[in-house]
């Protein structure tokens, strides 16, 4: 595997050299003076347009299903989980599967339900209410973060395709509803982002954060710490403070979190890791998942388990075409890290699409080929962008407000 840690790889296209004026300042120089990356407006656009025909379509599914138009948007199976703590706190609410196992309120990390807690606090909204705003809020942050690092690596082009498939993943519906994916990826992808411009505190703070609002923090924490060894290797060791504290700070969310439940319930190393294997949620370094792709082929599987073997397994192959891309190297190891927990974790299958969400860096040789096909066959790209926004509108809808399978 070869891997760069350069933030511009190889470009689409030779760009027009600057004025001889703007020639002495640092790359992208209209990007840093209106602050804004050029083109991101539309891209954004499309993103919101996606999305909301996404929330349209199972609000009229559920219409047509004789349902609560909203209540699946807001009040499914995690949500609620999220939705108890924000207005009882941790410690208050249990369940007992029908195998014995006792599963707790520990396992869900603070930040996402803190921050409803607070929205409804100063705001007048019911705690679901608040819980779709933020996840709304942070699914267009995000957004945003992907276009500004497609646009800093390959260009307005390809950053485009970058947020407009990042739009129409299967599971993109899960960026809009109360789940913790679009608030982890919006503070993931904006350290990341730091990551690359060298800002190492921000870089860090950003990955504290994310490490308190999903398990899956420690993904962001070792791509910033790696990427900040990387290059005090590479600099031989003359680098800032701020590269330490960055690399330092990446940790400390998840790690506290982590810690916190440990000391509450009397195992402070191996507590959190107990409580989260009654959910059957341990790394297990892929029996689980091979015990699942056995029984799915002996016995079938309806249609959201084979859909969920078919982008795993897309998602593996494409991590493995983003390494042959040479993109920076925190990008792969936190899309690298990500694909791990999926293929060696245990736990539902049908909720490990969710899991990819965040790893937008996946999706890299797709945009970069999407664009290329724009330039020389426009129709056949409008095909096939038409094609996966129809497959995710659809698909999303039919995981929301149809299935029963754990999203």
């Amino acid at each position: 595997m070869s891997v760069s840690t350069s933030s511009v790889p190889r470009p689409e296209s030779a760009a027009p050299s600057p004025p001889a004026r703007l020639s002495a300042l640092p790359a992208l120089p209209r990007i840093a003076r209106r602050g804004t990356p050029e083109g991101v407006l539309p891209a954004l656009a499309l993103f919101v347009a996606v999305r909301f025909a996404g929330v349209l379509t199972v609000i009229l599914t559920n219409a047509l299903r004789g349902h609560p138009l909203v209540k699946t948007l807001a009040h499914s199976w995690d949500s609620r989980w999220y939705l108890h703590i924000a207005a009882q706190g941790y410690g208050h609410k249990i369940w007992i599967t029908p195998q014995g196992a006792v599963q707790a309120d520990w396992a869900f990390f603070p930040l996402y339900p803190g921050m409803i807690r607070a929205l409804t606090t100063v705001l007048p909204l019911t705690p679901g209410q608040a819980a779709l705003l933020i996840s709304w809020i942070c699914a267009g942050v995000a957004a945003y973060g992907v276009y500004a690092i497609g646009h800093l690596l390959y260009g307005r082009g390809v950053a485009t395709a970058l947020v407009a498939l990042w739009a129409v993943m299967p599971h993109a519906v899960e960026l809009t509803i109360a789940y913790t994916e679009s608030l982890f990826a919006a503070l993931a992808i904006w350290s990341l982002y730091h990551v690359l411009k060298r800002n190492w505190l921000w870089a860090g703070t950003l990955a504290a954060l994310a490490g308190l609002a999903r398990p899956s923090g420690f993904a962001i924490a070792l791509a910033v710490s790696l990427a900040a060894a990387h290059e005090a290797w590479r600099r031989r060791g003359r680098v800032p403070v701020s590269l330490w504290a960055g690399a330092v700070l990446a940790p400390l969310g998840w790690l506290g979190y982590v810690l916190w439940v440990g000391s509450q319930t009397g195992n402070l190393l191996g507590g959190y890791f107990k409580v989260q294997s009654a959910w059957d949620s341990k790394f297990d370094f892929g029996i689980g998942s091979a015990k699942f792709v056995k029984a799915m082929l002996l016995y079938g599987g309806g249609v959201v388990y084979p859909m969920a073997l078919v982008i795993v397994a897309a998602g593996v192959l494409l991590f493995a075409l983003l390494c042959l891309e040479r993109a920076p190297l925190a990008l792969v190891v936190f899309a690298g890290v990500l694909i791990l927990l999926v293929v060696g974790g245990s736990g539902s299958f049908s909720s490990k699409p969710r899991f990819l969400l965040p790893a937008f860096p996946l999706l890299i040789p797709m945009a970069r080929a999407l664009t290329r096909t724009w330039r020389v066959r426009p129709a056949h790209a409008v095909l096939v962008y038409g094609s996966l926004t129809v497959v995710s509108l659809l698909f999303g809808a039919f995981l929301t407000a149809v299935a029963h399978s754990p999203l």
